[in-house]
């Protein structure tokens, strides 16, 4: 067994009593200990050490040259022993380092400036970097730390995951004020068999997330566009004939129409989600706060 193997915290804390006191009784009074036990200790600092330690004179003891060289070592290694255990206070003011949010092309529009805008004012040492929701990616970015935060829907999300709600969202349907189907009320049956652009940026395909609400009345949508972010679908819509549904809070300013429709989809959450291991993280509690404390 190595010298380092037969040391433990106990019997430094014991030396630097000694060092201090120079008196084993009292030594045991400060400790919470009888004089016996800081004798054993004693007699295993000196075999772990091969020095006496302490001489005893007429009333204590006084330490030998190598044990006032180690009392210097002793005590900053109790110290940094003690800070490891002791909770540092967070100030966002003097935090550094890189925290990393994956958001949807949706979430980046509508969420991350308020936020982002916040974290810079009263953290300004802190470095974000926001990167596209990767949802076949994300459990491994998550877990790896190469992610802090995760701000997207539910079933993007792994079920093991903590969530908090950040609020309702619902899907309208928004048209070019050019756009010939502006100029009517069409039924939900026209509105299927018109000219649709969707934005699928997890996987380009020509699914949309409200095909099934659709189906529940017998219709399929007449799909003729899949774009990549919520940002262009706009834009495709201002040239071309044809209708998308998009988050409400995503077309505010926009130069779109709203189709009014007899029945709306349903409504869905826009979540925040995050590692378990990182639950108790102070950086990411007070990202959190903020995020919350928004109104979006």
């Amino acid at each position: 067994m190595s010298k380092l193997d037969r040391l433990d915290i106990k019997q430094l804390r014991v030396f630097q009593a000694l060092i201090r006191e120079q008196n084993a009784s009292k030594a045991a009074s400060q400790l919470g200990m009888t004089q016996q036990a800081v004798s054993e200790h004693l007699k295993k600092l000196r075999d772990v050490f091969d020095d006496r330690l302490f001489l005893r004179k007429t009333n204590g003891f006084i330490p030998t040259p190598y044990a006032e060289e180690l009392a210097i070592g002793v005590d900053k290694l109790l110290s940094d022993f003690k800070a490891l255990l002791t909770p540092s206070r967070f100030d966002p003011k003097t935090i550094s380092g890189t925290f990393v949010i994956a958001a949807t092309d949706y979430a980046q529009q509508v969420v991350l400036p308020a936020l982002i805008a916040k974290l810079r004012l009263a953290s300004p040492k802190l470095k974000f970097i926001v990167r596209d929701f990767e949802i076949d990616k994300l459990h491994e970015l998550m877990q790896s730390g190469k992610v802090n935060l995760a701000i997207a829907f539910p079933d993007y999300i792994p079920d093991s995951y903590p969530i908090v709600k950040l609020f309702e969202e619902h899907h309208v349907c928004v048209a070019s004020p050019n756009a010939s189907i502006a100029q009517s009320k069409p039924s939900l049956a026209e509105v299927a068999s018109y000219p649709s652009i969707i934005a699928s940026p997890s996987r380009p395909n020509f699914k949309g997330s409200i095909d099934d609400w659709f189906k529940q009345f017998g219709l399929s949508r007449n799909i003729v566009v899949s774009a990549p972010c919520f940002s262009i679908v706009p834009m495709y819509l201002e040239t071309t004939d044809s209708i998308a549904f998009l988050p409400s809070r995503a077309i505010k300013s926009l130069d779109l129409v709203e189709i009014a429709l007899a029945q709306s989809p349903d409504k869905f959450d826009v979540i925040a989600a995050w590692h378990p291991r990182y639950s108790d993280d102070a950086l990411q509690k007070w990202v959190l706060s903020l995020l919350t404390a928004e109104r979006y």
